[in-house]
């Protein structure tokens, strides 16, 4: 199965609320690393480094497919 890696950085606002901005999809998890260097020293993403996740996925496959709760 062909696979697709997403590159978000994710942080929490001063209200608690989180912020997730998707920055890329990429044919490789080098791709992907590579994403990271290019961003990483420019405003926001200097200040906070460990926001960025790259994980791996499918295409094709369908998330979330048994719906969701939210928690207060």
């Amino acid at each position: 199965m062909e696979t697709v890696w997403l590159l978000h950085h994710t942080h929490e606002l001063l209200d608690g609320r989180e912020d997730v901005k998707l920055i890329g999809v990429f044919a490789s998890m080098a791709d992907g690393c590579a994403a990271i260097e290019q961003v990483a020293m420019q405003p926001g993403f200097r200040e906070l480094p460990e926001g960025f996740s790259l994980t791996e996925h499918y295409i094709g496959t369908v998330h979330w497919g048994e719906g969701f709760v939210t928690v207060d």
